[in-house]
């Protein structure tokens, strides 16, 4: 029987360990780009965490040190800390995972009316609850990255990111689902309704998947970045 108090650890464990098989596969080892990964997973990371600690420290969302091993990265419990690198790069192998399965091309024919669709509905949410911290800063922060992305860098990625997201969105349901207490006595992260929109899928908030896309995407375009510049630098 595992502590309670590692508890979310094995989450950590769990989310990373499968993808993190997979991608040394002789098929398509995607290990082997671990010095794009790398930075594509700190840099977002350490912006996260900022956030992260902030709105801990003004109490809009928590932990619970039932579920957390009690060590600290000031007010984050280490697991949290290890939550931004377990998660976006299990992200990355699986975003690699849809480009050694679909063509190249694909999504693309839609990637721009999604795009349009989430800047829209963002606007909207945004507009009527400016005084929501999390529900503010996520549709602040994913509207920022997807104009830059769709309308200035214009990659070719986008359609390939939003079918990859669409896979994600599976055991992203699991683990958040777990994180906020399905299946516990308790959450191991609590949240302040009055800070979001106060709906729920089930357990899990529904900001929740607007914050995972704004971190994946940057995961991701930073991937892309880093691969394209050394082909580039190559050539």
């Amino acid at each position: 029987m595992i502590p309670e108090k590692y508890y979310y650890a094995v989450i950590d464990l769990l989310t990373i360990i499968f993808p993190l098989g997979l991608s040394f596969l002789p098929i398509n080892p995607v290990y082997k780009k671990w010095k794009f990964i790398l930075p594509a997973v700190i840099l977002p990371g350490i912006l996260f965490l900022i956030w992260d600690a902030w709105f801990t420290d003004m109490g809009v969302w928590g932990f619970n040190p039932r579920y957390v091993s009690g060590v600290y990265l000031y007010n984050l419990p280490i697991e949290e800390v290890l939550w931004f690198i377990c998660i976006p790069s299990a992200c990355i192998f699986s975003y690699e995972a849809v480009n050694f399965i679909f063509k190249k091309e694909a999504g693309s024919k839609y990637h721009r009316l999604i795009t349009i669709f989430i800047f829209f509905f963002g606007l909207v949410t945004l507009a009527f609850n400016a005084h929501r911290a999390y529900t503010a800063l996520t549709f602040i922060g994913l509207l920022a990255a997807l104009a830059f992305v769709e309308m200035i860098w214009k990659p070719d990625f986008l359609g390939r990111f939003y079918i990859a997201f669409g896979f994600i969105l599976i055991p992203f349901f699991i683990v958040n689902g777990v994180l906020t207490g399905t299946g516990l006595d308790e959450p191991i992260v609590w949240y302040d309704n009055e800070e979001n929109l106060g709906i729920r899928m089930g357990t899990i908030p529904f900001e929740d998947v607007f914050y995972g896309m704004l971190l994946i995407l940057l995961n991701i375009s930073l991937f892309e970045f880093f691969q394209k510049r050394n082909t580039n630098t190559r050539n």
